[in-house]
């Protein structure tokens, strides 16, 4: 797998700081100690610079999300069918890694160094105080969105974009398309400056993973090891659990629908890109699976814009392995929320890069969590290793959602059948 350049030198930074980190704490502890104290300041700046993007762009992805949403389901029958598919199966995938990635993670005890170090590292933060639950009820709705924006709440933000987003749709087509204008040139500009700050990413990921490798030790490094295994064994799990759908609610054999899914699944961990994969899939829908031009020519390209089955999966993986190793037991009202949030945020984040992502939503989902984001910095170098199996299993979950789709749209004729029919 040849990686991209900007992916190889982070992955190569995060190796050096390791390596340094790691020299240092056998050399000398006080030099460890020195070392650390002049690294943290500087992944701390990096990871805030990242951070400053956030909010505007969360807020302004949402309402495009929506909006983006609402403009497919207004192309018809087939259109709704398959964005309540969309949502059904992002919800159905994030809940089953809000409940197997804390069971997975409750099996390993994290390094008792490692969650010292993190902790210490994250002073003065008040992690995982999870609210009541008529607290959390009555937080839902931000009473003021500005101050919500101001204090980073992520869930109550989202939910004041999704009452705009919706809101707009209800507006006269000339200043919703305006509004929607400005919202897409936020997002533009907040990802220039993400790709900005991304420049400098060998720099602080190498700050951040020296700073942590020289007090922590060889813990840090098993414990990435460890996130991408679980990144990677949920992303498969994900995969079955579609030919299982397909099963259930489409009708089909699982093996037969594995076969047919299987010369796309080769393009896709071949290329790292659904859009890349798109022809492979219609020709898998068309030739082997039997499915209308009618559906599939609609189905697949709004699943590849708008429907990613692993993303909602990376964002609670990620935030479930922070609160493991800080060593905090997260409640199921604030799995719920990130898993809530995950889906939400999912749905306008599907053509965003990949660093650029992972930013704009994992750490709005870690914060609605109430933990601490400082390790998001070493998760984002290793995130692109499991990227074969998303790729893999967002083409699986494209082609799964459109068979479903098409089991329950038997009013969706092709053009040329009707026409053929005609004559």
């Amino acid at each position: 797998m040849k990686l991209p350049g900007a992916t190889a030198r982070v992955l190569l930074a995060l190796a050096a700081g390791a390596i340094v980190g790691l020299a240092l704490a056998q050399a000398s502890a006080a030099g460890a100690a020195t070392a650390a104290a002049i690294a943290q300041p500087i992944g701390k700046l990096w990871l805030s610079a990242l951070q400053m993007t956030v909010v505007p762009l969360v807020l302004a992805l949402v309402i495009l999300g929506v909006a983006n949403a609402a403009n497919a389901a207004a192309s018809g029958r087939v259109a709704r069918r398959a964005m309540f598919v969309f949502v059904v199966l992002l919800s159905l995938f994030s809940g089953y890694a809000a409940l197997a990635a804390p069971a997975v993670l409750a099996w390993v005890t994290p390094d008792a160094q490692l969650a010292a170090t993190l902790q210490g590292s994250a002073a003065g933060i008040e992690a995982g105080a999870a609210p009541s639950l008529a607290q959390w009820v009555a937080n839902v709705i931000p009473s003021n969105a500005i101050m919500a924006a101001a204090q980073g709440a992520m869930l109550p933000l989202v939910v004041f974009a999704l009452f705009f987003g919706f809101a707009l749709t209800r507006i006269a087509a000339e200043r919703r398309a305006q509004v929607i204008g400005l919202c897409q040139g936020i997002a533009d500009t907040m990802i220039v400056i993400v790709h900005w700050v991304l420049l400098a990413a060998p720099l602080g990921v190498f700050a951040l993973m020296l700073a942590v490798c020289a007090q922590a030790g060889l813990g840090v490094v098993g414990a990435l090891a460890g996130y991408i295994g679980l990144q990677c064994g949920l992303y498969i799990g994900a995969i079955a659990i579609c030919y299982v759908l397909v099963a259930l609610f489409a009708g089909r054999s699982p093996l037969a629908f594995a076969k047919a899914t299987l010369p796309a699944q080769v393009v896709a961990a071949s290329t790292q890109s659904s859009l890349a994969t798109l022809p492979a899939m219609l020709e898998s829908a068309r030739e082997r699976m039997g499915i209308t031009r009618a559906v599939a020519g609609l189905v697949l390209p709004m699943a590849v814009t708008l429907f990613r089955i692993t993303s909602p999966i990376q964002y609670v993986v990620a935030a479930c392995f922070v609160a493991w190793a800080y060593g905090i037991e997260l409640s199921a009202l604030q799995l719920a929320a990130g898993a809530a949030l995950a889906v939400v945020i999912s749905l306008g984040s599907v053509g965003l890069p990949g660093q650029v992502s992972f930013m704009a939503t994992v750490l709005p989902v870690t914060q609605s969590m109430g933990l601490p984001v400082e390790p998001l910095g070493l998760l984002l170098a290793v995130d692109t290793i499991p990227d074969v199996f998303a790729t893999t299993g967002n083409v699986t979950g494209d082609l799964a959602a459109t068979t479903i789709v098409a089991r329950h749209s038997p009013d969706a004729i092709d053009a040329a059948d009707t026409d053929a029919s005609e004559g």
